[in-house]
């Protein structure tokens, strides 16, 4: 077993590395309320906490001292937490990434003259994992489409782009309908540009053909009403009025909890 982070394999940083344990998912964030007169407490339901992924590792034997301290270097400056979050991929679950960075400090243990082990903790702000090979729909054209997300075990806040032409009247329109969820677009959209919708990051902008922004996308949604996907199947309908609709180009950003 080993791991990638930032695109480098553990092997490449003369790391042996093991999963010890598994959290199998993250710990509950619980809303309670203690009110005055009523026995027990009131409950105001839970989001999810961070994650925390555990590894042990065993750099191999080095020959000199030296060198083991100069692996432990490269290593200190590959996992440096102060770079922020980045990809992690665990070898024994190839189909995910974390978005993390390390939690604690990298303590070796000498157990040979050359040779050493430790125990790196990751933490995931975001608890989710998220698909590397991820599925995607177009559709189109206008009225309702059927789609299946097939990988993930949660709902997902998916990525919208769309094409078309809404003028800049009142009454030229497209509205995405997804799993009864209605999102109206009002406001100018040329052709040439693509409005992208990011559900996770609760964003919008405007994109010309070469994917250079142009501006931001928020006033062209009616209401702050992002889709979201569930796992299995999915309905989207498309409605139009006065407008132009050429093609919706759905990015599932499946996930597991």
């Amino acid at each position: 077993m080993g791991f990638t982070f930032n695109g480098v394999h553990s092997k490449d940083m003369k790391i042996k590395a093991r999963l010890t344990s598994w959290q199998a998912s993250p710990a509950p964030r619980n809303a309670y309320e203690i009110v005055p007169g009523k026995i027990g407490i009131a409950d105001f339901g839970c989001d999810s906490s961070e994650r925390y992924i555990k590894i042990s590792c065993n750099i191999y034997p080095q020959r000199k001292l030296e060198n083991l301290i100069k692996a432990l270097d490269d290593i200190s400056a590959w996992l440096n937490p102060m770079e922020g979050l980045k990809q992690l991929v665990l070898d024994d679950i190839p189909d995910r990434y974390f978005s993390a960075r390390l939690n604690t400090e990298i303590d070796c243990e000498r157990i040979l003259s050359s040779a050493g082990a430790f125990e790196l903790i990751f933490i995931c702000p975001d608890p989710n994992g998220y698909a590397l090979t991820d599925e995607s729909f177009t559709i189109s054209q206008v009225g309702t489409q059927n789609i299946t997300r097939a990988i993930g075990n949660i709902e997902s806040y998916p990525i919208y782009q769309l094409k078309g032409i809404i003028d800049s009247s009142s009454a030229s329109f497209i509205k995405i309908i997804t799993n009864g969820d209605e999102l109206k677009l009002t406001g100018r959209l040329s052709a040439g540009e693509t409005l992208i919708i990011d559900s996770s990051l609760l964003t919008a902008k405007v994109v010309d053909s070469n994917g250079n922004v142009l501006r931001n996308g928020l006033p062209i949604l009616d209401e702050l009403n992002f889709p979201i996907l569930n796992k299995g199947a999915n309905q989207v309908k498309i409605e139009i009025n006065s407008a132009t609709f050429f093609e919706l180009k759905i990015y599932s950003k499946s996930c597991w909890r």
